[in-house]
């Protein structure tokens, strides 16, 4: 089910770097496409292969669950996928993630001051709240961004990138599960409306 929501600031996403200011909670996938619609017609056919985007490392188990699910969405879109450096057009995998710390509103220990009475007469009672939930958790986020090019003039011919942000420790935080999660919401409605971005609930 697609919620069509329109981009109203920049993502913040900053590899490695612990994120104190900027906090996304968990939800759905944000996705947002481009492509030139005099392009649209040489999209989801032909050879294609999927490789690692120019600066990641090549050879990255983590980059290759990535680009093996990629790989699996452009197959069902119709492309017939070869090994890297063949095929008629290229697909250029990156991923990124963050370490999204939350601030907590307000002081951990709270105290209230008020009158009471009892059984020995009236007084002053002074109570203490200490909030003993911890710390909250970090959130992990992920991002996944796919570049289709021409092969021989490296002409871009679609670009989309996915992200979401899980609880650190949750099931959809590990790779080969978010990997899955995010190329099957980032090829969702292939090719898609240009520039726009939507949240894919899965």
């Amino acid at each position: 089910m697609l919620n069509r929501k329109a981009i109203l600031g920049a993502a913040c996403l900053v590899p490695l770097m612990t994120l104190g200011a900027c906090v996304t909670s968990t939800g759905p996938v944000e996705v947002t496409r481009f492509h030139a619609e005099d392009k649209v017609a040489l999209l989801g056919r032909g050879s294609i292969a999927v490789e690692a985007a120019p600066g990641m490392e090549a050879d990255s188990l983590e980059l290759g669950t990535y680009r093996a699910a990629v790989g699996r969405e452009l197959a069902r879109l119709g492309y017939n996928e070869v090994p890297a450096g063949e095929g008629s057009q290229v697909a250029e995998v990156r991923i990124r993630r963050a370490i999204m710390s939350p601030v907590r509103e307000g002081g951990p220990v709270s105290v209230g001051v008020g009158g009471s009475t009892g059984s020995y007469g009236s007084g002053v009672g002074v109570g203490v709240g200490i909030d003993l939930s911890g710390r909250p958790k970090d959130e992990v986020m992920t991002e996944l961004a796919v570049v289709i090019r021409q092969r021989l003039t490296g002409e871009p011919l679609w670009e989309g990138r996915a992200q979401f942000a899980v609880k650190a420790g949750a099931p959809l935080a590990e790779t080969q599960l978010a990997a899955a999660h995010l190329a099957e919401a980032l090829f969702v409605d292939f090719p898609g409306e240009s520039g726009e971005t939507i949240e894919v609930k899965q």
